[in-house]
């Protein structure tokens, strides 16, 4: 078996390139699978063992006030396990070096401290001290955003009095790991953050005392949460619930677990890709390899190797490539799952958990990897041993030579000898072409979208920030606010223009399918805020009836023309019917439309407003922001140019990543297509070129026969690739479309010429490869081999 070891590593040496290829392949696929299932699995575990050790609750009651002996109405429903009441309250922050109005939401915490649900985790500092009303724990992601260190102070208005509280630590809670403010798809942690507070210090602040405004719940193992969270529904909803919901309706939770299913779906589709190439390159490669190795497996075999001993032999050879890939690849997943972990820290809070390399990832991905390697090489193995060693030491019978349809639409184009060679080796192995094609295809296509994903996310940014939200400045009132408070707002100094607004919460059913969101009232012919189609009209609201966002729309299967309950939240919490009038194909949130008599009619009572939009003065915009930051019956101020900054920050850090390996990889893999079908057809006429050399062809001219072909079937891939590219697009969003956003299906023309000129790219420093091999050729060594 020595000589066999021997020629192994001989024919391994002499096939480097090819190897070098399929190894690059093997490795990217191996990276993708290693890196992606790591942060799958360490997302995971973070978050499994995060939400036991702090008791993180499974249902969730937001209310208006609620006295504290219902308490243990609640905990006596069936299922619950524990019930803990709690205060939040949103209040606009004045942070030391911000300019704009920061929204801090104050959430209570026993002091001193003890255990309950949605348990901080103090990072730095200590706990609040019994006695000292105005020290706070600052969220982790917050006072890093700003700065903030252990004895700084954030200004706060609170029932109409001015306080400074002190952060005594800084800490994260399983509530807030993924760290967000209202509809809000990006976490802005300069603008938006959590403060702590002793829960008698909060209550004696709003007045609160001995009674609650949000509750949260704990539920034995097993407990269905829908009949517990009906129960607390009816039971609450004299105290002003605005609705109960679950743990999979919680904010920071969906996020998390959408990202945890995108990294799990991911890590299986981009591998396969890489993986079936590698099986299609190796097949290839075997296929031509044990076709000139003829004679010495017939000689193998008249030496008493058996079939078994020779099949070993060139599986083993397959399997060279792999190796070197797993190996690679597995060392550069690891390297990446740790950079991933490093991003991935910035947008989700977790106690300090170090990525530990999950070595069991490595092993499955190695497997993986070598039955893609044993399925490419099998048919060309099998074929290989199959002949007897008589016909073995015969050459290859030659293939049935006709005119094809692609050779005769050539002779209508051209008279050149070059060209028909190029026409008739394309046609004459229609699977290695398709496949080829395919190959090249699914590069391009991987390309065109990634950068389409850029596309979309440029296309909400404009539609929402630029077409839809056109105010400066979006003010939230605590309460509803008569006329006059709008009015009082267009008085302040630098603004120009205001309109108010109304949201209420409801719960709308349509048939068996409810679901909680928010209700709209925009003034009509409204100008800073409006709602606004794809293709960037404006939409009016109909006079009657309301118009749902399309996504809710199919959360409740609900169509134009139908009956929808709508369960006011707020207020007496009326119940009326309502029809859909019409549909919207809103990009963020699941919401509806009214018109804002309509809703007052339906509501009963006076003209109020929820919040208002402004379009202010830049010249005088701090001066607003001062006088926003001061003004009690305010909850919330968002900047719509410090919301678009956000948008674009974190797009570029989240996405850069991606797009730079993605855009690698598609080079490695179209590279390694057309460099290995280049060198499979260099070795299979080599006698052949090396005639048209010795009969006078220059060297470019011999190239150009063997590259032309290369370039004809890059140039055809690229229809392919455009429609694969709308195909995994049209999977992309159809697999990650959530009631939280929507991804349209939008691809710039310059994203379909970055495919072509990335696929271009990689056929063109294959073919300066084996140009420089072509010109390397030794005529007289190359006509001495037997045909």
């Amino acid at each position: 078996m020595r000589a066999l070891n021997r020629k192994l590593w001989r024919d391994a040496w002499h096939y480097r390139g090819q190897m070098t290829a399929i190894a690059a392949v093997v490795a990217c696929g191996i990276a993708v699978f290693v890196s992606l299932r790591s942060m799958n699995g360490y997302l995971r575990t973070s978050r499994d063992a995060y939400y036991t050790r702090s008791h993180f609750a499974d249902v969730f009651v937001p209310v208006r006030r609620a006295p504290m002996r219902i308490v243990q109405q609640v905990a006596a429903i069936p299922g619950v396990a524990a019930v803990e009441p709690r205060i939040v309250v949103d209040v606009v922050a004045d942070v030391p070096r911000l300019a704009e109005p920061a929204v801090v939401r104050l959430v209570s915490i026993p002091v001193p401290r003890a255990s309950a649900l949605n348990e901080v985790y103090l990072a730095t500092g200590r706990w609040p001290s019994v006695g000292q009303a105005d020290e706070v724990v600052a969220s982790r992601a917050f006072a890093a955003a700003n700065a903030l260190a252990i004895g700084d102070s954030v200004g706060v208005v609170m029932s109409g009095r001015w306080r400074r509280l002190r952060i005594v630590g800084t800490g994260i809670s399983p509530e807030y790991v993924y760290e967000i403010a209202g509809a809000s798809i990006f976490p802005d942690n300069r603008r938006f953050g959590v403060l702590w507070m002793g829960r008698a210090s909060l209550a004696a602040a709003f007045d609160l005392e001995g009674a609650f405004n949000d509750l949260a719940i704990s539920l034995s193992a097993g407990t269905d949460p829908r009949p517990v969270i009906e129960a607390v529904d009816t039971l609450l909803a004299a105290n002003g619930s605005v609705g109960a919901y679950g743990r999979a309706d919680q904010v920071s939770h969906q996020f998390l677990d959408g990202e945890i299913d995108e990294t799990q779906v991911t890590s299986v589709i981009l591998p396969a890709i890489f993986l079936g190439i590698t099986a299609f390159l190796l097949h290839v490669v075997l296929s031509r390899l044990v076709g000139m190795q003829r004679e010495q497996v017939a000689t193998l075999k008249a030496f008493g190797y058996g079939n078994a001993a020779i099949a070993r032999h060139y599986i083993a050879l397959a399997l060279v490539p792999v190796f070197v890939g797993v190996v690679v690849g597995g060392v550069s997943g690891i390297w990446f799952a740790a950079k991933l972990s490093v991003v991935y820290a910035r947008f989700f809070q977790f106690p300090a958990a170090p990525f530990t390399p999950d070595w069991g990832i490595v092993v499955v991905a190695a497997l993986i990897g070598g039955a893609s390697g044993l399925l490419g090489a099998l048919g060309a193995v099998a074929r290989g041993v199959a002949l007897p060693p008589a016909e073995a030491m015969r050459p290859e019978s030659p293939v049935r030579y006709r005119r094809g349809v692609l050779e005769r639409l050539a002779a209508l184009v051209t008279r050149s000898p070059r060209h028909f060679v190029v026409a008739r080796n394309i046609e004459r192995r229609p699977v290695k072409t398709i496949m080829t094609i395919a190959g090249l295809a699914m590069a391009g296509g991987l390309v065109i979208t990634i950068e389409g994903m850029f596309d979309a996310i440029d296309f909400i940014k404009v539609l929402q920030f630029h077409y839809a939200d056109r105010g400066d400045v979006t003010v939230i009132f605590r309460e509803p606010q008569r006329r006059r408070a709008v009015r009082a707002l267009s008085r302040e100094p630098g603004v120009i223009e205001v309109e108010g607004f109304r949201t209420v919460p409801v719960r709308l059913r349509h048939h068996a399918a409810t679901y909680r969101t928010a209700l709209f009232a925009y003034p009509p012919a409204s100008q800073l805020r409006r709602v606004v189609a794809l293709d960037r009209s404006v939409r009016e609201v109909p006079d009657e009836g309301i118009l749902l966002s399309e996504s809710l729309a199919g959360r409740l299967s609900a169509r134009v023309g139908d009956q929808v309950t709508v369960e006011l939240l707020d207020g007496d919490r009326r119940t009326v019917s309502l029809v859909v009038s019409g549909t919207n194909a809103d990009l963020l949130g699941s919401v509806a439309y009214i018109r804002p008599d309509a809703l007052r009619r339906i509501e009963g009572g006076e003209e109020v407003y929820s919040g208002a939009v402004l379009r202010a003065d830049p010249r005088a915009i701090d001066t607003l922001y001062r006088s926003l930051k001061a003004m009690p019956a305010v909850s919330g101020v968002t900047v719509r140019r410090a919301t678009l900054e956000g948008f674009e920050r974190t797009i570029a850090e989240s996405f850069q990543i991606s797009l730079f390996l993605t855009l690698g990889f598609a080079l490695v893999m179209a590279g390694g297509i057309v460099y290995n079908s280049a060198r499979v057809a260099l070795s299979e006429r080599g006698r052949e070129l090396a005639s048209l050399r010795i009969l006078g062809f220059t060297r470019g001219e011999v190239a150009g026969m063997l590259l032309g072909e290369q370039v004809l079937l890059t140039v055809a891939s690229f229809p392919l690739a455009f429609a694969l590219a709308y195909f995994f697009t049209w999977l992309i969003v159809a697999r990650f479309e959530s009631t939280l956003y929507r991804i349209p299906i939008v691809t710039e023309p310059v994203t379909y010429l970055i495919g072509v000129a990335v696929v271009s790219v990689a056929t063109v420093f294959s073919a300066i490869a084996v140009r420089r091999r072509i010109d390397r050729l030794n005529l007289v060594a190359v006509l001495k081999t037997r045909e």
